[in-house]
Order: structure tokens, then sequence, then C-alpha cells
């Protein structure tokens, strides 16, 4: 039999090799396909006497990513599409498509012939789970190799055997960590936890492979001998008593119940470890099942998967316009924010010439890359050479005659148009016709930026967030002139220093920001109403957010919103802000000082550490203070997202944002929106717009306009819409190709 997506080679010894490569893919996943040869691959090995044993590794870098997630989407609409017309039949069929792949490797286990996965590179969900269906596991010695279990940060968990192998290697307090977390394992943490075996050398691992099967590898499972125990003892000890109970707190105190997927990994170990692994597998199967039909889940995937891998591949790119590969880039201001965006480009391999005022001040720039990857060094996350190689990257200069030749130029300088016209004019005069000139700003329209250029076809905004290496999210910004070269420019640098592109038309705060001003003004409103500080801010992370409104004002600074409020006002007047959380942020800036945490005073305070900031006493001296008991708790978790959400609807009403893939996934990785949710049109989507006005009409009845729902909401209500629909990008996308 031939194999299109395997081969299978069998060697004099009588050892097969399975080479997973599939055609047309760069990395392999489980498919339906897939998982049909795999199965009779399977069959082959355990029928075929010459056959001694099988090793199982990629012909690819990578192993494997693990299941094809859109098999699950289309599992997902299948089961939505059937449950109308017979609930307990499509449930049912969902269970058995979600046990193929659990009794696929529960074969091959049990196949009597011995499985040695040799592990090359990435290895993650369903692939390591075949892994650990395996008998012996070997992996390559090399920074390549990450295995993981990942699939809760998605929405669901290991539901082909994962939550039962795992706490049956390895004890159950690195199980649960490992599951609940989704943690990236090395290949000494994987062996010094007992999921693998061996450690080869990459070019000797194969051949590692196949000894462990001539020296005799068992083809049992540990849990299919007799008088298997588990490791650490079993849940029912003294062990257990005190790892469970806190295990449970824990969750609670990360998760606020927020996501059903990791609750699940805690029942489906309980549980399965109290009954025979069979059993425990069926138990897995149930609550995966479970898990699939929620709400998070189907969520989480569209958002945090398919739509960021759509995003992440280039999805807002004109057709048409030729890739550019970079090879050089400017950068020009060394401050925090520039010598951060020289220090990814560096990173991504391209090199950068990095300018400022003089040369002190450039190479004070440089010094920035120099501390992140001498950190890295430090950590063990880089390796010596590899800093030798992005400093070699980096050119400070103060000339902007080194921009020469350069296919972008990024400017970064001081948030003043005066400023930034200068900066424009000097480049342009020396940049090549065809580069493209991009302004990271955060507050000042693109369009009117765009009028210091002599060529606004190729002038495009490009916003980074704070701090650059770590916040995975960019904004590209279209002037009114804006044409496609800069916009098929700008994605491919954002792809190619491994960023998510969001495609966002010109408006005051872009989209991120809007948003974000949203969420800190709610908050300031409940301070002046008398609502105690720790409420609000716990009442945030209960929600699903990662930072509370005051913390993250401090991370921002508030003498910067100080500005932006006092700007606000100079442009669209003194109404455009309300007068008395002007007040708030006036007395603390200016009566108190407090700037944020640059100052190591804001809404809270920063004492050195390792003692942990708290909020500032003081905050509860300026208003007076309601009883705990007296303020709606449910309510101040619901006034945070909504008021966000609405934001989200009316950039979506206004043109600012078009497609709903980009508000969602940005929302999640530019301020952390409550990713359970998909993001915020999916949190719109997933109450239901006609809902979702009511609650917003009467939010508005006690707390004012800004909870006014906009007229596109209230239309959507009336049609009975969701944004995936009214908006549907995959509709764009196909007029497109049509044309």
């Amino acid at each position: 039999m031939s194999y299109t997506n395997f081969t299978l080679d069998i060697d004099a010894d009588g050892i097969a090799l399975v080479t997973w490569d599939m055609p047309d893919r760069s990395m392999n996943v489980f498919t339906e396909e897939a998982m049909l040869e795999l199965n009779a691959i399977v069959d082959k090995v355990a029928s075929d006497a010459s056959i001694k044993g099988a090793v199982i590794t990629s012909g690819k870098d990578t192993f494997s990513g693990g299941a094809d997630i859109t098999m699950l989407q289309k599992m997902l609409s299948k089961f939505a599409a059937d449950k109308a017309k017979d609930l307990d039949k499509a449930t049912k069929a969902l269970f058995d498509n979600a046990g193929y792949m659990t009794g696929l490797f529960r074969k091959l286990e049990t196949s009597g012939k011995p499985w040695v996965s040799a592990i090359n590179g990435t290895c993650m969900g369903g692939a390591f789970e075949l892994s650990l269906a395996c008998h012996g596991r070997v992996a390559a010695d090399s920074d390549k190799v990450k295995m993981a279990l990942p699939e809760v940060k998605i929405g669901i968990f290991p539901g082909a055997g994962g939550t039962q192998r795992v706490p049956r290697l390895t004890d159950q307090q690195q199980a649960l960590q490992m599951l609940t977390s989704g943690q990236t394992l090395s290949p000494q943490k994987a062996r010094s936890m007992g999921l693998i075996h061996e450690i080869a050398e990459p070019t000797k691992l194969v051949e590692t492979a196949k000894a462990m099967i001539k020296n005799g590898l068992k083809p049992v499972a540990p849990w299919d001998e007799k008088g298997f125990k588990l490791p650490g003892g079993p849940v029912y000890s003294v062990a257990g008593a005190n790892l469970w109970p806190p295990a449970i707190a824990i969750l609670r105190r990360e998760t606020y119940g927020n996501y059903p997927a990791a609750a699940a990994i805690l029942k489906c170990v309980y549980e399965g470890l109290l009954v025979p692994f069979d059993t425990g597998l069926r138990i897995e199967q149930r609550y995966f099942t479970e898990i699939m039909q929620t709400r998070e889940a189907a969520a989480m995937i569209r958002s945090l998967f398919v739509s960021l891998q759509e995003l992440n591949k280039g999805a807002r790119r004109p057709a048409g316009v030729p890739e550019t590969k970079f090879k050089k880039i400017g950068v020009l201001g060394a401050g925090f924010m520039g010598a951060g965006i020289a220090y990814v480009t560096a990173k991504a391999g391209i090199p950068v010439v990095l300018l400022d005022r003089d040369m002190d001040a450039a190479a004070k720039g440089k010094a920035h890359s120099d501390s992140l990857i001498s950190d890295q060094v430090r950590k063990g996350r880089a390796k010596p050479e590899d800093k030798d190689r992005l400093l070699s990257l980096i050119t400070p200069t103060a000339d902007y005659a080194d921009l020469a030749g350069c296919d972008l130029v990024v400017e970064a300088v001081f948030e003043d148009s005066g400023v930034k016209k200068d900066a424009t004019e000097k480049a342009e005069a020396v940049l090549k016709p065809a580069a493209v000139f991009a302004s990271n700003t955060s507050t000042i329209p693109i369009t009117s930026l765009a009028k210091n250029s002599a060529r606004p076809k190729n002038f495009i905004g490009i916003h980074f967030f704070s701090p650059v290496d770590k916040m995975m999210l960019v904004e590209i910004i279209l002037g009114k002139k804006t044409g496609d070269k800069a916009l098929a420019t700008a994605i491919d640098f954002v792809r190619a220093i491994k960023k998510t592109p969001i495609v966002v038309n010109d408006t005051r705060g872009f989209y991120v920001n809007r948003c974000v001003l949203r969420y800190m003004s709610e908050a300031y409103k409940m301070l002046i109403e008398g609502i105690p500080a720790p409420m609000i801010e716990n009442a945030a992370k209960a929600a699903g957010m990662p930072v509370g409104p005051l913390a993250l004002t401090d991370e921002t600074a508030i003498d910067l919103a100080q500005k932006i409020m006092k700007q606000t006002m100079r442009d669209l007047g003194d109404k455009a802000v309300d007068p008395k959380q002007m007040t708030l942020i006036n007395t603390l800036v200016d009566t108190h000082g407090r700037f944020g945490r640059k100052n190591g005073k804001g809404f809270y305070d920063y004492p050195q550490k390792p003692a942990k900031k708290k909020l500032w006493p003081g905050l509860k001296d300026l208003y007076r203070q309601l009883p705990p008991e007296e303020v709606d708790y449910e309510e101040l978790k619901q006034r945070l997202l909504v008021t966000i959400a609405l934001e989200a609807a009316r950039v979506m009403e206004e043109g600012i944002v078009t497609d709903p893939r980009e508000a969602d996934v940005g929302s999640i990785l530019a301020f952390g929106f409550a990713p359970f949710t998909g993001g915020v049109l999916s949190y719109i989507d997933g109450i239901g717009a006609k809902k979702f006005v009511k609650i917003a009409k009467g939010l508005q009845k006690k707390y004012g306009g800004e909870f006014k729902a906009p007229k596109l909401l209230l239309e959507m209500a009336e049609k009975g819409e969701t944004f995936y629909e009214r908006f549907d990008p995959y509709a764009r996308s196909e007029a497109k190709k049509a044309a």
C-alpha cells in the first residue's frame, strides 16, 4: 500500500521506519487522511511477522504541530448544524469523532509490537500524545526540540490520552502544572519528568530509537503491566491530600472559573487515576466532548488559533504586490520604543540603522539591545554567538545619510508633529523612491503626518506597543493616500519580526488605544462613585482581564493620561473629557506627584523588590467610600467589559476596523481582553446582539452616555446578526479571488 503523508521503510533488522512528511505543508498535522494512513500502518506493523517494531519520526525540521484545528472547527460546525435536529444523536457523533485519535493511539500502544517516537523538532498537542502512546521516546539534543500539550490555551484540553498518560508517567503535581498551563518542555525537562527516555545527537536520533527496539524494548505500556503504581503515589494518599485541595484552589485563583477546559483537566486527571486506564480514557473522552460544546472553546479556537494564524500569514495583505525581502531597515529615534524596534528587527536577522540626534543617544539605544540579549543568554535562552550576531546587525548613527538603501524606515521620535516633520523630510531626502516611510505614533493621525511626506502613497503608520520585545501585536494604520505597496511592505515587515499585524484606518487613538482608554475611564468613574479601588481591580481580573485598569494606567503613566486628556480637550473642546475625571488625574499628578510605576508612585505604591506593589492607601481619602456590601460586584465586571466592547462596535461602525478577526485578535494580544470570550466582538456575539443591547441600555440608564449602543448594534439586534455574519471576512476574500 502506498501512503501520501508517510513513508514506510523496513531495514535488514526488521525495524520499520515510519517517516511523517506531508506534501504541500510546512509542518505535519493530523488530518483525517493522515490518521487513516497511520491506522493502516499500525495494522501493517502489527500483522507482519517480519517487522520487529517501528520508529516514527518526521521528514521535516519539526516533528508535528498536532491536530489540524480546522478539523475540530468542522466537527463543531457539524455539531451545531445537527443538534437542532437531534441533540442526542449529534452529541453521540461528536463523542465518536472526538475519540477516533484516542482509539488510534491506544491501538498502537496495544499492538504487540514496540513503537519508538524519534522527536526531531517541535512536537505539540496530538503529536506529543502519539509519542506518549509509543513504548519508547527519544528526542534530539537541540534547541529546536520543544514538547507541549498546549490545548488549554485555545479553550480545549489534550483529549487523545494526554490527561491519562502524563500523570501515569510523572508525579501528579508536575502533570497538573504542565497540562493546565500548556507548559513547553525542553528535552532535558521532559526526561527529568519521565516523559521521554533518551536524548540523542540529532544525527543519531533514528539510530538511537532503533537501538531501543534491538535492545529488547517491551511492547507494553507501564500501566498495562500487573502491579503498576502511580509515580508519587495514589490520589487517596498523604501526598494526594496535600496536592489536590490546593490545586483546585490555585486553579480558581488563576482562572476565576472562566476557563472550563482547565477545570476539566483536573477532573480528568483526578477521576482517571482512580480507575483502570481504558476507563480513564473514556472519562477523558466524555469531558472532551463536553468542553467542545462550550462557547469558550468555539470562541478561543476561532480567535486564538484559526484567526491568529490567518493574520500571521498575511490575510490582510494586498494581492499582487511582490513580497519585500528586507536588506536594511532604518529606525529614527533611539529611545525606549525605537531601541525596542531595532532589537526585534535585528533579532529577525535584518540589518538596522538606529539613528538619533547624536552618537551617544544612538549608542544608548543599541545598549538596550545588548541588555535584552544578554539577559536571554544569562537565562539560557540564547547563546553568546546569538548575542554577537544580533549586535553586529545594529548600526548606531547620527547621520541621515546612513539611511540610504533602506527598504523601510520606522520613525519613533518624540510625539510632536514638528519633530516628526523634520525627521520625515530629512529621511526622505536620502531614501530610494520605492522605500516606505512608517510613523510609530499612538496619538497623531497618520493622514496629517503624511502631509509632511513628498510621497504620501508610501507613507503609513506602524504602531508598536511597549515593551516592543514582548508585545505581539502591531497596528498598521492607513492614511487616506496610503497605497497597496506601503501596506504590503508594512505587513511583510511585521511578519518578518514575528509579530501579528492588524490593519486599521486612520482615526484618533486608532483601535487599541480607543478601547483601552474606555477601560481606564470606566475605572476612574468607579473611583469617583466611591467604589473601593481593590474591588475595581479584582472585578477586572475576575472578568478575565490580565491587569486591572488602575494598574494599567500606572504602567502607561498617569501623567501621560493627563497629557492625552488635555490634548483631547484642546482638539475637541472641554466637553470631550469628563471634568471629574480630569480633576482626579490632576490631583494625582499635580497635587501628589504620582506619575505611575515610572516614579514608584501611582494608583499603586511600588516598594523596592522583593516587596510587591500595593494600592496607595490615599485613594480611599479622595472620595467617600461605599460600603463593599452596597456594590454590585457582578455589575462592576460587566461594566468593564461592556464599555470596551461598545467602543469596538463603534470602531466597526465607523469603518476603522473592517475585519472582525482583527478586532478580536487585536483586543486579546494588545490588552488581554478576556481571552476566554474570543475577543471583543466574539464577546458580543456570544451574548447575542439583542441581549447585549439590552444590557447596554440598562447600564446607560444608570451610568451615562458612554454605554449608548451605536446604530450598528441596534440594527444587528433587530436582524439577529453576529459580527462574523455581517462582516464575514471570508466572503470578502472569496470576492477578491473572483475579481
